[in-house]
């Protein structure tokens, strides 16, 4: 199961990118924002009036951390990415830039959440950072006209979407997946159609385009990737999940290759082999290091002291 969600979330999380670029061309990025949650946001709060049974038990408090995870990773996110594809920077190159997320969220996961990384997770991290180098010098080189500040637009987005993770990481309540998706929409469709509505954007444009674009964005990215986000952050935990990032850089400048003709060539499939073995080696030592704890708590509950190394029982 852990496998079929990856696979769905790593599609679903780099549509995303294609659908910024597929709205990118008849409007605004916060025109495109703004019509992507505000009907969203309507049918997910009707939703939550009348399925009231995963509110129960949320205070105050919860509903505000909610609120502010949404705004750091739907709303600062997303702008970022959806303002740098409209200056010119490719969807596959976005995505790049934002693949040194988890070598990021690796590094913090330690001092901020307590959470051991091994050093063969350190290992893999560091082989997804150089795939993801390849890839993003590969297109940076094939892109003409494109100011060079440009591409540290996503970075702001990408520490967006950490501290979002860190947030929600170290909350002590539990809040179901409905509500959280229920309060980030919410809060990013009042926000995105205050900013439109305040720069003359809020009008949509007639083209078909367009709304494909909406379509896409609500269906494969929100629902999808952003929902299977959350989803995998409970089950694998923070290194996991955002290793499969990684991969999102690749598998863009792939489908932007086929879907917008976007510079595909040796180093961009050099760059994929290299992060896709840096999956898999982080893969393994977050196997490894969960049969370990296994076999201490196990020992803790029915071992006796003398049944384990001095080492072990210190």
């Amino acid at each position: 199961m852990n496998v079929l969600l990856s696979l769905a979330f790593v599609l679903c999380w780099s549509s995303g990118f294609i659908g910024a670029k597929l709205g990118a061309g008849s409007a605004s990025a916060i025109t495109v924002l703004m019509w992507r949650f505000l009907p969203l946001a309507v049918v997910l709060v009707a939703v939550a009036l009348v399925a009231r049974g995963a509110w129960r038990g949320l205070t105050a408090r919860d509903l505000t951390r909610q609120a502010v995870v949404g705004l750091l990773s739907q709303s600062g996110y997303l702008l970022s990415v959806y303002h740098a594809i409209q200056l010119g920077v490719s969807s596959g190159t976005t995505a790049l830039v934002d693949g040194v997320q988890p070598l990021v969220a690796g590094a913090l996961a330690g001092p901020l959440l307590g959470q051991y990384v091994s050093g063969r997770q350190w290992i893999g991290l560091v082989l997804g950072l150089s795939g993801v180098a390849v890839v993003t010098l590969a297109d940076a080189a094939a892109g003409a006209g494109v100011p060079w500040w440009a591409y540290a637009v996503p970075l702001l987005g990408m520490s967006s979407l950490v501290a979002a993770t860190f947030l929600e990481s170290r909350s002590r309540s539990r809040v179901a997946p409905p509500v959280s998706l229920t309060v980030h929409c919410a809060t990013s469709a009042v926000l995105f159609s205050a900013l439109a509505v305040g720069a003359g954007a809020a009008a949509p444009p007639a083209e078909g385009e367009f709304w494909l674009a909406v379509v896409w964005l609500v269906v494969l990215s929100t629902f999808g990737g952003y929902g299977l986000y959350w989803i995998l952050l409970k089950r694998s935990g923070v290194t996991a999940v955002n290793t499969l990032m990684f991969l999102m850089a690749p598998v863009t400048a792939v489908w932007g290759a086929l879907m917008f003709g976007e510079p595909f060539g040796v180093r961009t499939a050099l760059g994929l082999a290299v992060c896709l073995l840096a999956v898999v080696v982080v893969g393994r030592g977050e196997e490894g290091r969960t049969r370990a704890a296994a076999a201490v708590r196990a020992g803790r509950e029915g071992g006796r002291p003398s049944d384990f190394p001095a080492h072990a029982r210190h």
